[in-house]
């Protein structure tokens, strides 16, 4: 199998059971008989205690996880059943309307912390950011990569060149 499916397989399990990316044992969100708000539900803790892996990088990180992979599935999903009760049933639009939205909402509700894990592990994958030297996982971002080569800086009072011309 190749390594780097393997690797997404990896988070996206990870993800699935809303632990760390990175070493996959610590929990990315506050345990259910914890929360005594439901801002505590939806929000992610600070970081990894094992690992240190931070879960969000800067404010607004978790937009597009809001609104594309949980928008998106209740939309697909209020689509669905939709499309399925008006082929079979042929109800009466206020039944409908209660039977299309009210799931979508609930699974909304339900789903925002895996969609939040799944942004997560899907940012992990395609742009690790963890400190050289650290993480304690397996997922193989913890490369070290070669170091940029410097670009030559004119020394103060150096005359600089013309655009164009070689020196």
């Amino acid at each position: 199998m190749n390594h780097d499916f393997r690797r997404a397989l990896q988070y996206f399990l990870r993800a699935c059971l809303l632990k760390c990316p990175e070493c996959g044992t610590k929990p990315i969100f506050m345990p259910i008989h914890r929360i005594r708000r439901l801002r505590d539900y939806f929000t992610p803790l600070d970081g990894c205690p094992r690992c240190g892996y931070a879960y969000e990088r800067e404010l607004g990180y978790f937009l597009l996880s809001i609104w594309a992979i949980n928008y998106g599935g209740g939309s697909l999903l209020g689509i669905s059943i939709y499309c399925y009760l008006e082929y079979f049933y042929h109800l009466t639009l206020p039944i409908l309307l209660l039977s299309v939205i009210s799931p979508v909402v609930l699974f909304n509700f339900l789903f925002a912390r895996h969609s939040k894990a799944f942004f997560i592990a899907l940012d992990h994958y395609f742009d690790p950011h963890v400190k050289d030297g650290e993480g304690g996982g397996n997922g193989g971002s913890n490369t070290k990569e070669p170091p940029a080569p410097a670009t030559p800086v004119a020394p103060q009072g150096a005359p600089t060149p013309e655009p164009g011309v070689l020196v």
